[in-house]
């Protein structure tokens, strides 16, 4: 792991699952097709094949109900990795812009968002819809995030910013040229393809050890001072 000693980032994005939550959402909501669903999930966040050519399949063989997806926002909160709530309300006491950038459900990823502190509408996810009985019905297909490309995609339409961008998938890795900087989070699962590409990686499942890469030494001093961080300074490592 590299120390940041560059200016100081002004938007902070986070990946989800496997990143801000040790779980992959849809393969939570797999079920008896778990194994299926976990084979074509890990095939497209490695590369191997296209996001845009599994999501959907995937969502038919599930088909999850609105009260499944609902559970499936309490269940990112059960597995939220260690200092995740911390780091989050850190940065954004540093006056950073922080959002979610991922390709799961935006039901459940809003609200795990908005336990992490942070605005729905900073909260980007693929919306779906359920029929009068609360049935799955169809995905948001318009979505750039479910296909391959489409984080990129949606961050270079943003306004531009210093921007850090966390992840450990190959979608993550795909905003690379977009950023000013991508960091490899390997806490939860290191893909050597992704980890290649990044500028830090960061392999402790903690998510406070990204203190160090993105804030500046005047930002941590900052938050060592800060009595409201002192969680975030513990995880952390800081020098009190």
């Amino acid at each position: 792991m590299t120390e940041s000693r560059q200016p100081p980032f002004d938007r902070i994005v986070f990946d989800c699952d496997s990143t801000l939550s040790s779980i992959e959402g849809i393969d939570v909501l797999g079920g008896e097709h778990r194994a299926e669903i976990e084979a074509l999930t890990n095939a497209a966040m490695a590369g191997e094949v296209s996001l845009d050519s599994v999501y959907g399949k995937r969502l038919e063989r599930i088909a999850p109900s609105r009260l499944q997806v609902a559970t499936l926002g309490r269940t990112y909160v059960e597995n939220a990795l260690p200092g995740a709530r911390e780091l989050v309300a850190g940065l954004a006491s540093l006056g950073k812009e922080v959002r979610i950038v991922s390709g799961g459900l935006h039901l459940a990823v809003v609200a795990f968002g908005q336990w992490l502190g942070l605005q729905s509408l900073h909260v980007h996810a693929v919306k779906i819809y359920f029929d009068e009985h609360s049935h799955y019905r169809a995905f948001e297909k318009t979505s750039p995030l479910a296909r391959s490309g489409g984080k990129r995609e949606l961050v270079q339409s943003w306004e531009t910013k210093r921007t850090a961008f966390v992840g450990d998938g190959i979608t993550d890795a795909e905003v690379r040229d977009v950023v000013s900087s991508f960091i490899c989070f390997a806490g939860v699962v290191k893909r050597d393809e992704v980890a290649a590409q990044a500028d830090a990686v960061i392999e402790e499942p903690n998510l406070a050890k990204l203190v160090d890469v993105l804030c500046t030494d005047a930002e941590r001093a900052r938050l060592a001072r800060d009595p409201r961080q002192r969680n975030l300074v513990r995880l952390a490592d800081l020098p009190a």
